[in-house]
């Protein structure tokens, strides 16, 4: 029976299935006893050779021979060699020494010696007790780098297109040396089709040229072994060209049938290397075979390669030096056959056939294997060997030949098969299997151990096994035991025997279970029998969650310059620790700093080209391995285009070509070509067309007369490229102008001329050299030719001597050195303009109210005007008020009506007022005339507000106003109305009293008040339109005659005011406790007016004012149906907060006046045809400011206290 050694394993299992694979191969390829340190201190086993040096050992010279032999075996063997087929004695040379416990040699050249003396066959043994092992026969030769042998080398001339072989043939070394060919300066010398050095070393010429002539072609030859280069001397060459053949011929002989020579002839190929119509070639199995043809002719031939009955094989087919050798590798029998070379030129083609046969040194079918046996066991040993030849095999024992080896009876030799039978341990030997040709031999070693050992596990005890679920688990039980154990397994403490059905139990007594659930966990034995005894070992399992990627990186499109982000979010058992790691294109990262790593983040900053490519996510435990990965597409504007050619150049047209640059990621959706004019705009560039993506070609229509230089931009979805470089130039053929001049005119700068512009054509326009116009003109309403001119490049020709606006036709055509262009449309103009001759006539004026009146005038005839009509412009101003009290001169206001309208509206007027006015025509030119004046009264309007209003002396039951009348009365005063209204402790607003005073009066004093009371007054004037804006006060009655009355804090709201007296009445008893009370009080308030004052807080008096404004009291207006009336009231503007009535108790109303600067700005007005206002006016515009002095004093505590009643 064979016994079976396996091997112990890790103790952590991958999850897959190739480390079982793994394990069998290692249990089949290794049958020898494991070297576990307890199992080798009392198991013995034959030796085994583990290293050697090579067959075919060249050393160098210059140091130490060293020739390996490394055993092992149990009890560690003993070394000696042999040299040359007899022992070789290590002690008596000196030397020599051997490596202690190793086989080693080592000859000590360095200080003495040679090399050469130590050259032959060496074989190293390794023996013990149980057997002896031999190792392979190794050669010792030193390399040799020979020099070249001297030799003088005459110039080589010959004439152009001759071939040519310069030989090399270097010295022969050990091992042969690498050739190449170069120049004094080390440069190598320049190959090709036509120069090419053989596989022999020498450079062939297919044919020569002048350019070939050199002092210095120089042949070296490497020796890598001894690292030095041989050079063979310099060969000298030179071509005479056929001029340099003539000269010499002609100057050395007078008369020669070579005189007047040629070039060396065009000639079909013929082979410099092989030479004949077949040659032979043999190669070993497992060598490169090269096959070489070199050929000469004129033209240079082309060489090429096939095989008879058969094809190249294409992963192992070569082709070097320019297709002149053909190479395989790895060459087998099948390879042999005949191959066929042929080298064609122009002239003609020629072949070579070689045959190849392939031969085979011997090479292993089945080497022996080591065997362990246990007592009464059979086996057998097995040397296969093939070759070609068919090898020899012949067996030796412990080194000696089988044949005169001692007898055993339980071995018998069949060929190639050594069978063992009922071996006992004196069987235990090693034998050696020599398989041999004429091409080499293999020797292997393989010993028969015969051993008795009880079985013994190897596998640690509670090895943990952990392994991911739903993947397949390997428990490892290594084993050994002479004879071979059998093992079973077992699940928990009473569990049974597992059964093959649901688990594979493998011949090496690994335990696998396919499929690892969450069940699968537990504990298993492991128990290995034979009839020597058992041993057992348990081994536990663990199943894990298999990791996830459950966020996995996301396909990314991204601008160059932006930042991306890849997200990989992972999920794992919690008893494992996961190791992120993100690859680019399956490497690593670039180390960059644009690349930032963080938990589940991958960002990538400042994007660029090389960024794109797979980012993949992995993470790693101890277990298993995921990956996920994700596609980064850098994509930009696209590259410039390049190329540009220009084709089927016409007149007026060109076809334009060019290359599309690199889309960057983004297909491009189109073209943009523009062209630059050099000729006429240089630098700058103009948009051409535009054709799609898809085309790299546009037929591009032309003018005349350009030099044109063309570029192309490329746009895609992110935009577009630079613009390529610019194309030739090209330019066009000139022609007549293709178009007129625009824009012409025909217009007089003075009463007898006419001025003719037009916009001239620029110089793309022009079509040609010579650009002028020629301007034609004549009367519209004449019988007249027309009369031109023909001027330079200008835009302006003046016609002079004509009529005063006159109608004129005019037409300018363009022209230069090549013609004219098309006709020109004919355009109307008018000579020069004069001043309107005549005023419009029955001017009348039509009062519509106070502020606003209507003006209507005759037109002019349009004879008179003389010009183009413009319109109308009034002139009008006021003479003096209509009461004789105010008597003031304003500036003159204009308004222009435009076109032909004969009335028109004067707003702004002031009421109660003289006015004057005059109407004239307007032309191009100017003003005409002015009609006679004419002169109109506005009617009474409704004043301004009095200009101020005061109250004096406050009594405990009266107050006194005093006033100032409107600056603006607007009319003639009739009364004045002044309407009050008590405020009580709440601010509530008490009834209103109405009053009526005379117009001549500026003082007035209300009695029967009530004492220590707020009053607030509303004062306005009147005329016969009625009321006119108001303006209002507040005051306080006194509390007593013993007390003072006061004004208003200063927080009540503008333009509020109080007047104050003071009586003492100190002398009164019960006004003592009252004022130590009120002094308390009084520092509060002071406090809380400060608190509120810098708040800036609203006082709420005014807010009562606000909401209980009389009614009664507004301004009024004049509503006489006109545009938007407007009045001269405008809104009462109340003083800042915290300030004080003026010590003269005024406040003064600011005051608006009507003006026409509130309809426009300038100096010209106009008005629609509905005497709607549309225009400006001039004049001075008046308005009297506010007066009333500001002040910032505190309030008196006095008015603090009187405002809290």
């Amino acid at each position: 029976m064979q016994l079976k050694i396996m091997m112990p394993k890790k103790k952590h299992l991958s999850a897959g299935r190739a480390p079982l694979i793994l394990f069998l191969c290692q249990m089949i390829s290794a049958l020898e006893v494991p070297l576990d340190p307890k199992l080798l201190e009392d198991l013995v086993q034959p030796p085994t050779i583990t290293q050697q040096s090579p067959k075919d050992y060249i050393i160098d010279p210059r140091e130490n021979i060293v020739i390996q032999c490394e055993a092992k075996g149990k009890p560690p063997p003993s070394f000696s060699w042999t040299r040359n087929g007899t022992h070789f004695d290590i002690d008596k040379d000196p030397l020599v020494t051997m490596k202690s416990g190793s086989g080693t040699l080592t000859v000590n050249i360095m200080s003495e010696g040679k090399a050469e003396t130590y050259e032959g066959v060496y074989q190293c043994t390794a023996r013990n007790e149980r057997g002896a092992a031999i190792s392979n026969n190794i050669v010792i030769r030193p390399s040799r780098s020979p020099l070249w042998t001297k030799e003088k080398l005459e110039r080589i001339t010959l004439r152009n297109g001759q071939s040519l072989v310069l030989p090399c043939r270097p010295p022969v070394g050990l091992p042969p040396p690498i050739i190449f060919w170069m120049d004094n300066s080390f440069q190598r010398l320049p190959q090709s089709e036509r120069v090419s050095q053989g596989l022999n070393g020498d450079l062939y010429f297919s044919n020569v040229l002048p350019e070939d002539t050199r002092e210095d072609y120089i042949c070296y030859a490497r020796f890598n072994h001894t690292q030095t280069i041989q050079q063979k001397q310099p060969i000298s060459v030179k071509v005479i060209s056929v001029d340099e053949l003539n000269d010499t011929i002609a100057a050395n002989l007078s008369d020669t049938e070579f005189y007047g020579a040629k070039s060396h002839r065009e000639r079909p190929p013929t082979f410099l290397t092989p030479e004949g119509n077949a040659s032979r070639k043999e190669e070993l199995r497992g060598n490169v075979l090269s096959l070489e043809c070199i050929a000469e002719g004129l033209p240079t031939p082309i060489i090429y390669w096939i095989k008879e009955d058969g094809t190249l094989p294409i992963n192992r087919t070569f082709y070097r030096n320019f297709k002149k050798t053909l190479q395989i590798v790895q060459v087998t029998e099948a390879d042999s056959g005949n191959y066929q070379c042929i080298a064609k030129n122009a002239l003609g083609a020629i072949h070579h056939i070689i045959s190849v046969t392939v031969k085979a040194a011997p090479y292993w079918i089945i080497a022996p294997q080591n065997l362990v046996l246990s007592p009464g066991e059979d086996g057998t040993l097995i040397c296969r060997a093939n070759g070609n030849p068919k090898p020899r095999i012949s067996w030796l024992l412990n080194g000696v030949l089988i044949e005169i080896a001692p007898d055993d009876p339980s071995r018998k030799i069949d060929g190639d098969t050594i069978i063992f039978s009922n071996v006992q341990e004196r069987s235990s030997a090693v034998y050696q299997c020599n398989a041999s040709n004429e091409y080499g031999y293999l020797l292997a070693n393989a010993f028969v151990n015969v051993l008795a050992e009880p079985p013994r596990i190897f596998t640690s005890a509670d090895t943990l096994y952990q392994v991911i679920a739903n993947r397949p688990a390997l428990l490892d039980c290594a084993f050994f035991g002479s004879p071979l154990p059998t093992i079973e397994w077992f699940k928990g403490a009473k569990g049974s025997a597992l059964r093959e059905d649901i688990y594979v139990l493998h011949e090496n007594g690994t335990l696998e279970i396919p499929v690892a659930q969450k069940d699968s966990t537990g504990t298993y034995t492991c128990v290995a029998r034979n009839k020597l005894g058992m041993a057992k070992n348990d081994i536990h399992l663990e199943i894990k969650d298999p990791t996830r990627i459950i966020k996995q990186p996301e396909y990314a499109v991204v601008q160059r310059g932006s930042t991306v982000s890849f997200e990989c979010i992972v999920k794992h058992d919690h008893t494992l620790i996961p190791t992120v790691t993100w690859l680019k294109d399956h490497g690593e990262l670039p180390s960059d700093g644009r690349f930032t790593v963080d938990k589940d983040h991958l960002v990538v900053a400042d994007v660029s080209d090389d960024d794109g490519g797979t980012y993949t996510c992995v993470a790693n435990t101890t277990l298993d391995s995921v990956s996920a990965s994700a596609v980064l597409s850098v994509v930009d504007v696209p590259n410039p285009p390049f190329d540009l050619e220009l084709t089927d150049q016409l007149d007026r047209s060109v076809q334009l070509s060019w290359t599309p640059g690199d889309d960057n990621n983004s297909p491009i959706t189109k073209f943009i070509i523009e062209y630059e004019d050099a000729m006429h705009e240089p630098g700058l560039w103009h948009h051409q067309t535009e054709v799609p993506g898809a085309q790299t070609t546009a037929q591009l229509k032309l003018s005349p007369y350009v030099n044109y230089s063309f570029r192309v931009m490329a746009v895609n979805s992110l935009g577009r490229s630079l613009p390529s470089e610019a194309s030739e130039q090209y330019l066009t053929k000139a022609a007549e102008p293709d178009k007129n001049p625009t824009a012409v005119e025909g217009l007089g700068s003075e009463p007898d001329n006419l001025v003719i512009t037009w916009k001239p054509l620029n110089g793309f326009e022009s079509n040609g050299p010579g650009l002028q116009y020629k301007v034609s003109w004549r009367q519209k309403d004449g019988d007249d030719e027309w009369t031109s001119m023909v001027v330079a490049d200008v835009s302006k020709y003046i016609v002079s001597g004509t009529p005063t606006f006159v109608p004129y036709l005019i037409k300018v055509q363009a022209l230069n050195d090549a013609g004219f262009a098309p006709e020109p449309a004919v355009v109307l103009g008018h000579s020069g303009e004069d001043l309107p001759m005549v005023a419009p006539g029955n001017v009348h004026v039509n009062v519509v109210n106070s502020t606003l009146a209507e003006v209507r005038w005759d037109p002019v005839p349009l004879k008179s005007i003389r010009g183009h009509l413009q319109g109308y412009r009034i002139y009008y101003w006021k003479a003096q008020s209509s009461s004789t009290r105010n008597r003031r001169h304003i500036e003159k206001k204009i308004l222009t009506f435009q076109g032909s309208k004969t009335h028109g509206m004067l707003p702004g007027l002031e009421p109660f007022s003289h006015y004057t006015l005059n109407v004239r025509v307007v032309n191009g030119k100017g003003e005409g005339p002015a009609s006679p004046d004419r002169v109109f009264n506005t009617p009474e309007g409704v004043p301004s507000a009095p200009s101020s209003l005061k109250i004096v002396n406050p009594t405990l039951d009266s107050l006194t106003l005093e006033w100032e009348p409107p600056s603006h009365p607007n009319g003639i005063l009739t009364e004045y109305t002044l309407k009050y209204q008590p405020i009580n402790s709440t601010h509530e607003l008490g009834p209103l009293v109405d009053l009526k005073i005379p117009a001549n009066k500026t003082r007035w004093t209300l009695k029967n008040l009530n004492f220590s009371t707020r009053y607030k007054f509303y004062f306005y004037a009147q005329t016969v339109a009625g009321s006119g804006s108001q303006i209002t006060e507040e005051a306080i009655t006194t509390m007593d005659e013993g007390k003072m009355a006061g004004i208003l804090p200063p927080d009540v709201g503008a333009g509020k005011a109080m007047a104050s007296r003071q009586v003492d009445i100190a002398t009164q008893g019960w006004f003592i406790g009252l004022m130590c009370a009120v002094a308390l009080l009084i520092l509060i308030l002071l406090i809380v007016c400060f608190i509120r004052r810098n708040k800036g807080g609203k006082y709420p008096v005014k807010e009562k004012e606000d909401a209980h404004a009389d009614p009664e009291i507004q301004p009024m207006k004049e509503d006489d149906g006109t545009f938007g009336e407007y009045s001269d009231a405008e809104d009462h503007k109340p003083l800042k907060k915290g300030s004080r009535t003026p010590s003269d108790r005024t406040v003064k109303k600011e005051d608006s006046d009507d003006s026409l600067v509130d309809y426009g700005e300038g100096v010209n007005g106009q008005f629609n045809e509905d005497g709607s206002f549309i225009g400006q006016y001039s004049g001075k515009k008046e308005k009297e400011p506010a007066e009333g002095n500001e002040s910032s004093e505190a309030p008196s505590p006095v008015n603090a206290m009187n405002s809290f009643v």
